[in-house]
């Protein structure tokens, strides 16, 4: 079995029982929402391989059988993200469940997941940071190089960690519905953004920015945006009782 694959399951594992035991006080389904979750990984999964695919696209079409391996990873968080969320959409519509509710009860522990994922990461070596200077002694050798590198996988699992602290700290005081999960929304891209600084596997493609630092600032915009509003509605709303 491969490390990076373990983790993942292993993640998905801890964050899956850890949304079971938290439904029941929610008074939602936790069958449904298992199942709702399974969904979720299946197509996010998808969703992350093809969106590395497309950013390496001429590596697999000079080795097709390669877009099926996934025991070395090759995963895009943003592409799982965006597919995860449309399945997800459709499961909660179908199922007649609150979307706000609903994601608001998952994304503390999906970070928590991503804590495991980051580990996977490092295990299996890629996601891998740039070389440091000559006689900095805080980098990591990877098997296939001999150059010590910054260990991003490390520094991103401990702000992941950072993030679920405060998610499901957040959760437990009164909020908004959806403000655990465009608190999310807003913290996850500016970890993303920070990261990439130090990132040696992903090239600028615009202004000095990795494609993840693009889809960042847009997803921290946007999420911040949807927060604001909904905020100065549910203080309106608290005022007016």
């Amino acid at each position: 079995m491969y490390s990076y694959g373990v983790m993942v399951a292993l993640g998905f594992a801890v964050a899956t029982l850890l949304i079971y035991r938290h439904a029941g006080r929610l008074d939602l389904n936790k069958d449904k929402i298992v199942d709702m979750l399974v969904l979720t990984l299946l197509c996010g999964i998808v969703g992350a391989r093809l969106l590395y695919i497309a950013l390496n696209l001429q590596y697999y079409i000079a080795s097709p059988l390669e877009v099926f391996d996934l025991s070395k990873g090759g995963l895009v968080w943003y592409g799982g993200f965006v597919a995860g969320v449309v399945a997800a959409t459709a499961y909660i519509k179908a199922n007649r469940l609150d979307f706000w509710i609903v994601m608001d009860l998952i994304v503390p522990y999906v970070a928590l997941a991503q804590v495991f994922g980051r580990i996977g990461c490092f295990l299996n070596g890629c996601c891998y940071g740039s070389i440091l200077p000559h006689g900095c002694a805080l980098g990591v050798t990877f098997p296939d190089s001999l150059a010590a590198r910054y260990p991003t996988q490390i520094y991103s699992s401990l702000l992941l960690l950072g993030i679920y602290v405060v998610l499901r700290v957040w959760q437990e005081l009164p909020h908004f519905k959806g403000e655990i999960f465009l608190a999310y929304c807003i913290l996850y891209p500016l970890k993303r953004f920070a990261i990439e600084f130090l990132r040696g596997d992903n090239p600028k493609i615009l202004l000095g920015m990795t494609i993840s630092q693009v889809i960042s600032l847009g997803v921290f915009l946007a999420a911040l945006v949807v927060f604001t509003k909904k905020r100065l509605e549910w203080r309106r709303y608290l005022q007016s009782k």
